[in-house]
């Protein structure tokens, strides 16, 4: 009997012990409730139980401009999918709020940021401190800050991927729609810290469904000059396999932007085509992506039923997400891809890199301009499927 006795005894303590380690660990999870100062915004719906691919959850942070953390899909017999390449809740937390400058940097680097009025690149006069370059657009002087560099010795400074990174949005409201739910919510830029002009309201609207989750964006000026406008959004597409290699990439497009190094990646106002290079991904069922690597920018896009259709296949998986660009400002789509990482990044942009550039001679770069009361509008739907 003592050996009974001394399991049952032992069996309470286990049990405790256990629970406390359940409950300190729920209490972590449940702990982040904001980032970036307001509260975490979680769309959720259930799996209906179909034979196919549905999405079932988006994480947004409206204290960082409405940045998508986190969007998951349920594929049949495997469950819950990471679309996204993201840290977990918790370490976003403490990357975005503890580790982060006082531009925003580190969202651009997981997740699915939105990039606005500027996505990629914009060159300029450095400042003498080193902190803002200097440009022009139709006379007006821009002070932007030169928030980023290559890694190579002597890289040049510049601005890139926009002001709101940062940002803190207003009214924001989660309703249920047919088949899931929605958040909305505005960003009133203004006049992006000082550093652009006029004034903006930018109108966000994220729906999650089984067959889609919808992004939009309406950029709306509410002030008393034009002003230009670009916008993007920065999602690095998971590869669940984590087989890079055998992942595939399709882009639609005739042609690509040259570039001139892989550390700056400062454009050189030439538009070269793809065809018989390593960039013609036209094919239908894309191309391997292998060791190589990108980090370019493509245009001349084929639009079919509507849509501009990018395609992120993971054979492996049997996995793949396509991203429809569904607004005709939508001129460019970059493509990053380093081959030491797990996940392709996929923005579709108005606009080609550094807009503001002489390189670009009488160019259309793609930079819309509003006058007082004019909006336009940026919208991309994500779908899963089977390849």
């Amino acid at each position: 009997m003592k050996p009974i006795v001394r399991t049952l005894a032992l069996f309470p303590l286990s049990l405790t012990v256990w629970s406390a380690f359940t409950f300190a660990q729920q209490g972590r999870a449940q702990a982040v409730t904001e980032i970036g100062g307001q509260k975490v915004v979680t769309l959720t719906r259930p799996v209906s139980g179909a034979t196919k691919p549905e999405f079932t959850g988006v994480t947004v942070l409206p204290g960082r401009g409405m940045d998508v953390l986190q969007v998951t899909a349920n594929f049949p017999g495997k469950g819950n999918v990471d679309v996204l390449a993201s840290p977990d809740l918790a370490s976003a937390a403490r990357i975005l709020d503890q580790e982060d400058n006082e531009i925003g940097g580190r969202a651009y680097t997981m997740g699915a940021a939105f990039l606005v009025p500027y996505p990629n690149r914009i060159r300029g006069k450095l400042s003498a401190g080193g902190q803002a370059i200097t440009t022009e657009w139709e006379g007006h002087t821009l002070t932007l800050p030169a928030n980023s560099r290559g890694r190579n010795p002597g890289a040049e400074r510049h601005a890139m991927h926009g002001l709101i990174l940062k940002a803190k949005t207003d009214e924001v409201r989660v309703t249920d729609i047919l088949g899931g739910q929605q958040v909305a919510g505005v960003v009133h830029a203004g006049d992006f810290g000082g550093h652009w002009l006029s004034k903006t309201d930018l109108d966000f609207n994220i729906a999650l469904t089984a067959e889609a989750v919808d992004v939009s964006i309406v950029a709306r000026n509410v002030g008393h000059e034009a002003e230009p406008i670009a916008i993007g959004w920065h999602p690095y597409f998971n590869l669940p396999s984590g087989d890079r290699t055998q992942a595939r990439v399709r882009v639609p497009a005739s042609t690509v932007a040259e570039v001139n190094n892989y550390d700056s990646v400062f454009p050189t106002g030439k538009i070269l085509p793809v065809a018989g290079t390593r960039f013609d991904l036209c094919a239908p069922a894309g191309q391997p992506l292998g060791n190589v690597s990108f980090d370019d920018n493509w245009s001349h896009l084929e639009w079919k039923g509507g849509a501009v259709t990018v395609q992120v296949i993971d054979p492996a998986a049997c996995y793949g997400v396509s991203i429809e660009g569904l607004s005709p400002e939508i001129r460019t789509i970059q493509i990053y891809a380093p081959p030491a990482k797990g996940f392709v990044a996929v923005e579709d942009q108005y606009n080609f890199g550094d807009p503001f550039g002489k390189e670009w001679g009488t160019t259309d770069t793609g930079m819309v301009t509003l006058k007082p009361g004019e909006s336009t509008t940026w919208h991309v739907r994500l779908r899963v499927y089977v390849p």
